[in-house]
């Protein structure tokens, strides 16, 4: 990714004026408006061939609801893919409570690369075909069910935008949150030293910065313990803490 090749996401929706919606504000706002990403947001209906504009039909077998068509949906993944440099291939995610769950390990891949193009599904899902043919990466935001994935692409894509060069005021605040070393992030402190008689821990207005980050590292393992054992499990374990070598002493021998 170079200047002269911003980041970008292409948002394929039936609903494109959800977008920008929160990422045209705040930090994302800003860094949108200065050029440091862009944003597409295009109408899936635009790929339908009748006067209806129709996107959607029953579900094959029976059923409840409405799936979106795989010849429509193609044929909005294959314009919005037109002039695109074949050598920077982009990801192509389909927002999905049943794909895998995004990480912050793929928020930093997403956002070391061109920009992914984000399928936002609609009424019962959408065809398994055009998710074969067309190579859709499903990714969950959660166990749960939106009424699209509109709100899950705003949220993907804001994760990666605040990871840019530039848009963060100071590098390291990127590093040193939730998720980045596979922990959650430590409590935090600021103003007034004391609130509703519960002051700032100590050891943070200590001045020792080796102590503040050891006592940072420990809040942070004491959390993802006892909230996220699942994280927890992944931690590699400390060492075992090794006594020192005692100095064998020479034998004297009798002269």
């Amino acid at each position: 990714m170079t200047n002269s090749s911003p980041w970008r996401a292409t948002v394929l929706t039936l609903f494109p004026e959800m977008f920008p919606g929160p990422l045209g504000v705040s930090l994302a706002g800003r860094a949108l408006a200065s050029g440091l990403w862009q944003l597409e947001a295009r109408d899936i209906r635009a790929s339908a061939t009748d006067r209806h504009r129709s996107v959607d039909d029953t579900p094959a077998g029976g059923g409840p609801g409405m799936v979106l068509r795989a010849d429509v949906l193609a044929a909005a993944i294959d314009a919005a893919e037109i002039g695109q440099d074949p050598s920077k291939e982009r990801p192509r995610l389909l927002m999905s409570p049943r794909g895998r769950p995004l990480t912050q390990a793929r928020v930093m891949e997403l956002a070391q690369g061109p920009g992914p193009l984000i399928v936002c599904g609609r009424f019962e899902g959408i065809d398994q075909r055009v998710i074969d043919a067309r190579g859709l990466e499903e990714v969950s935001i959660g166990d749960y069910v939106l009424s699209g994935g509109e709100i899950a692409a705003l949220a993907l894509i804001d994760a990666c935008v605040r990871l840019l060069p530039g848009v963060m005021g100071k590098e390291a605040s990127g590093t040193e949150e939730s998720f980045s070393g596979g922990l959650l992030e430590y409590p935090q402190y600021t103003r007034p030293q004391l609130f509703e008689g519960v002051p700032i821990p100590e050891i943070l207005t200590s001045g020792d910065h080796a102590k503040v980050a050891s006592w940072r590292r420990a809040q942070s393992e004491a959390l993802t313990e006892a909230r996220r054992p699942d994280l927890w499990a992944q931690i590699p374990p400390k060492p075992p803490n090794r006594p020192r070598r005692q100095k064998t002493p020479k034998n004297k021998t009798d002269g």
